[in-house]
């Protein structure tokens, strides 16, 4: 799942590239758009599901984005600088550390999460939502690849 996820943060990071801001804004939305189709559909979510569903899905979302964003991108900026190969093992070991400790955020935030979810959907749902989420991220990058090698 952190493959899939990570290339399509890289697919992201990429068309912001190639497109300019105001069309990766617009792609963004296209996406998210998508996967909430998806999602709702696999999870078959009554309306009244989905009206709590998805406020605790977006709020899910964008933690799971800021930890990453303010923590894990320090970490990946140092290891892509020029100098990391000098990182004597007690930086090395720090570096660790805290990639440790934000990977356990994120697993509490996940826990949480998932403990909302409990008093929304049923418990089988909560299950289909990762195959869900899994699901939509091949698809999407089946896509991409579809688009860039023509087929």
């Amino acid at each position: 799942m952190k493959k899939i996820v990570t290339v399509v943060m890289l697919l992201l990071s990429f068309i912001s590239l190639a497109q300019g801001g105001r069309l990766l804004r617009e792609k963004k939305e296209q996406i998210k758009a998508m996967k909430v189709a998806y999602i709702t559909n696999e999870l078959a979510l009554t309306p009244d599901e989905a009206a709590k569903f998805w406020p605790l899905y977006n709020a899910f979302e964008e933690k799971q984005h800021e930890i990453r964003k303010q923590k894990l991108k320090g970490y990946l900026d140092r290891v892509d600088d020029e100098s990391f190969d000098n990182v004597s093992d007690k930086e090395a070991a720090t570096l660790l550390a805290q990639m440790e400790s934000t990977e356990d955020e994120l697993y509490q935030a996940k826990k949480k999460f998932i403990a909302s979810l409990k008093g929304v959907i049923s418990p089988l749902k909560i299950l289909k939502l990762k195959k869900a989420e899994e699901g939509f991220n091949r698809k999407l990058l089946q896509q991409y690849r579809d688009r860039k090698f023509g087929r």
